[in-house]
């Protein structure tokens, strides 16, 4: 029990975060917890926490869920210009290119090349943490000049959906921090940042749903005690880190919030 609740709320926090949860989450049950699963075990292990945060994400932006299941039961309704209607074909897009890229890596790559992958992933989250670091002195000059992003849901462009859906896509690897890499993505394409959260947000949905329904058909899941709890344990920190990242957002300058998402990103690659 112990297990899946320290788990499932290492999920919860760790998903919304500039740090790869999944690579915190094989870490800690392999270090804390014993086992001798392997690396593709781990993964479906900590897909399935995913679905605690999928609930979360799901009930949080309730509004903005119910909305795009209605936008997608009226299909007449797809090409239209509204805010919902844009985010629609963004988030179909986008998760269109995460699948092209997502699935060959899962069925392919991973079972060659588990330590290289690794390793190259730590010198790439490296990279994204200074990065990140660069996007908060940028907003923070921005905010000087009150000239920081601008652009809302009503701009999203299909090459955005196709940019990261492909960054979503090499996600699926341990070490890469998804809200990490779609949150630095959306800012430097000049969205505003209430927009980035909400988009890196929802992107996440279709995402988790797919890669449990792959998994389960292609591994198997046997339910756990540890997972029972876990997921439980997700969803509950999953709406508390969500409410609190959203509060951070509208009421501290975000360069600073980005700042701190850039610290935590390099202090991951030493985990």
């Amino acid at each position: 029990m112990l297990e899946g609740i320290v788990l499932g709320a290492i999920q919860g926090v760790t998903e919304w975060l500039p740090m790869s949860s999944e690579g915190v989450i094989i870490l800690v049950k392999t270090y804390f917890f014993g086992g001798n699963e392997g690396l593709l075990e781990l993964i479906g292990f900590a897909l399935f926490l995913h679905l605690g945060t999928f609930l979360a994400a799901a009930w949080y932006l309730r509004d903005d869920v119910f909305a795009l299941v209605k936008t997608a039961l009226r299909p007449h309704r797809i090409l239209q210009e509204g805010e919902i209607e844009r985010m629609f074909r963004f988030l179909a897009i986008a998760t269109l290119m995460s699948l092209l890229i997502g699935y060959p890596l899962l069925t392919w790559a991973l079972p060659f090349a588990e330590q290289s992958i690794v390793v190259g992933t730590k010198v790439i989250t490296a990279f994204v943490g200074v990065l990140l670091l660069g996007t908060a002195f940028a907003q923070w000059q921005a905010k000087r000049k009150k000239e920081s992003g601008r652009k809302q849901v009503g701009d999203l462009e299909h090459k955005d959906g196709v940019l990261l859906g492909v960054i979503q896509g090499f996600t699926v690897l341990p070490g890469f921090s998804r809200s990490g890499l779609t949150i630095s993505a959306l800012l430097l394409r000049g969205y505003s940042d209430s927009t980035a959260l909400r988009t890196s947000f929802l992107m996440s949905l279709p995402a988790v749903l797919g890669g449990n329904v792959f998994f389960s058909l292609r591994e198997g899941v046997s339910l756990s005690a540890p997972m029972v709890f876990g997921l439980f344990s997700s969803f509950l920190f999953g709406i508390f880190t969500m409410h609190i990242l959203f509060r951070i957002s509208h009421k501290v300058n975000f360069a600073y919030f980005v700042f701190f998402f850039g610290i935590l990103t390099l202090a991951s690659v030493f985990l």
